[in-house]
């Protein structure tokens, strides 16, 4: 280019073409679905629509729905919070409406401002539990609900409103949640429409403190995507530190990692998140040991509990199986399952995504539980829609969920109600656990033939890599096993836009097929 001095007085060299940012995906064109629901706002979205002149943008709107439907959770609630809680043994699960929050404030000492970890819980309050047994910052957040809950009122007031700080505070982690899970994605900002709208998360919402882990571990994968793995691993820690879950994520980053090359992300995430729980742990682990250590002893103590295939086993067999038994065999299942996820990422004709591993890596975990209580369907919300944004699937493993729901409240009013047995039967509530647990299998199925058949994978059929993938969104493979180096079954049977996704650094990304 000549200099500006070469140039001749009134002539101007002509700006250079800048690229147009990529066109955002629209379900209403792209998912049949989605497109069939939009008729009630109006219908799928138009070819000349004015996008981005409006102030609702996807984000806003996502965080607005997701807002709303957790207000409608807790109107599904009101009651139980107006009486049900308290009286009646079996009226808070012929209402559907159970939550833990109102009965552990008097049942973990917050009623009497004992301290969590530090001070022992008399056997009469806690039911012989000795300490809390949550993890340290759920018992954080715990803690300060208590602190902002109204004092000096009746047991019943004060419950009442300990139910509804937490409420409140759980709805800020919902809004985190679904800004998260929108902004993770960059040009799919309207599936996170997937967590606003899931009916089992509304419904589970309140049950429990799930979503502080939920939320943080939502930001911790959008630091990942943006290519922040310190950050990733800060948040993660965090997460971890409210439930254990989420360091399970750590195995699948592992794995893409190497098939990658990545180790210094890979390092920065695991110093990250042994950092941030560290943080969190090490000043209640010197000094209540104890009480830091009730969370995994109640864990590993506990027996073959709701929701699980061991308790179909347990409720049918003359020798029910052990404890020991139940966490050996879990644990064996667990690790034969991941080496089976590692087997999967190193042949997999092109390299998983992330959100695909982390969503099976969890199901995993899930599925093989001694317990499924209903909450923990919101450790699976958010990773279901980055994995497998397609909303039949989505609303499949959903309706599965709410079954399940509705079948374990009905199984416990028949257990409490006496010879009234309202309810459903055990075998009913058997067969509540089977649709649960089919409802997973099934997700998990079509995201693991997502990742044989990359060219069948929403995310991957609109030009994208891994988005979500951060510092591995477009690398190349330094370690793979031989099988990949044949093209994937159907591939050429299967019309769908392709990319290019093993590049050199710096390359830009261009159309191609597998």
């Amino acid at each position: 280019m000549p200099s500006a001095e070469m140039t001749p007085p009134g002539v101007y060299e002509p700006e250079p073409e800048r690229s147009a940012p990529p066109e955002p995906v629209r379900p209403t064109r792209e998912d049949e679905v989605a497109a069939a629901g939009s008729e009630l706002v109006g219908g799928p979205i138009g070819r000349y629509a004015l996008l981005g002149t409006s102030w609702w943008t996807p984000v806003r709107v996502v965080v607005l729905v997701a807002i709303g439907m957790f207000a409608l959770g807790m109107v599904q609630k009101v009651p139980c919070y107006r009486s049900a809680w308290f009286f009646g043994a079996s009226s808070q699960y012929t209402k559907a409406c159970y939550s833990d929050i109102p009965h552990l404030y008097q049942g973990r000492g917050f009623a009497d401002h004992l301290v969590p970890y530090f001070d022992r819980l008399p056997d009469a309050l806690s039911g012989g539990m000795g300490y809390l047994e949550y993890p340290v910052l759920t018992g954080v957040f715990m803690q300060v609900a208590s602190w902002l809950t109204p004092h000096g009122m009746g047991i019943q007031h004060q419950e009442q409103w300990y139910w509804f700080v937490n409420a409140a505070m759980l709805m800020v982690c919902t809004a985190v949640l679904a800004v998260c899970v929108a902004r993770t994605h960059r040009r799919r900002p309207w599936d996170g429409l997937l967590v606003a709208l899931a009916p089992a998360a509304a419904l589970t919402a309140t049950i429990n403190w799930d979503l502080l882990a939920v939320a943080l571990t939502a930001a911790a994968m959008l630091m990942w995507a943006r290519g922040r793995p310190i950050a990733f691993g800060v948040l993660l820690g965090l997460a971890t530190a409210a439930k254990l879950y989420p360091v399970l994520l750590l195995g699948p980053l592992f794995v893409l990692c190497w098939r990658a090359g990545k180790w210094r992300a890979f390092g920065e995430a695991v110093v990250g998140t042994v950092g941030a729980w560290l943080m969190v742990n090490l000043p209640v682990m010197l000094f209540a040991f104890p009480g830091w250590s009730k969370f995994y002893t109640f864990s590993h103590d506990r027996g073959v509990d709701f929701g699980s295939f061991w308790l179909i086993w347990s409720q049918n067999s003359n020798h029910p199986p052990s404890t020991d038994f139940v966490n050996t065999a879990a644990t064996v299942l667990v690790v034969l399952c991941s080496l089976g996820i590692a087997v999967l990422t190193f042949t997999a004709p092109r390299r998983p995504r992330f959100a695909q591993l982390a969503f099976l890596i969890v199901a995993v975990f899930i599925l093989t539980n001694k317990v499924y209580s209903p909450q923990y369907v919101l450790w699976l919300v958010p990773l279901a829609a980055l994995a497998r944004p397609k909303w039949r699937d989505f609303l499949i493993w959903q309706a599965c969920e709410v079954a399940y729901f509705l079948g374990i409240w009905m199984y416990l009013a028949y257990t409490t109600s006496g010879d009234a047995h309202k309810g459903l039967p055990t075998h009913g509530y058997q067969w509540a656990i089977v649709l649960h647990l089919l409802g997973m299998l099934y997700l998990c199925a079509v995201v693991v033939r997502d990742i044989l058949m990359p060219e069948r994978d929403v995310v991957r059929r609109t030009g994208d890599d891994d988005p979500s993938g951060g510092v591995l969104d477009g690398a190349e493979d330094v370690f793979a096993l031989a099988v990949v180096t044949r093209p994937p079954r159907h591939a050429a049977h299967h019309e769908a836009p392709q990319v290019e996704w093993g590049r050199p650094e710096g390359a830009p990304r261009q159309g191609g097929s597998l």
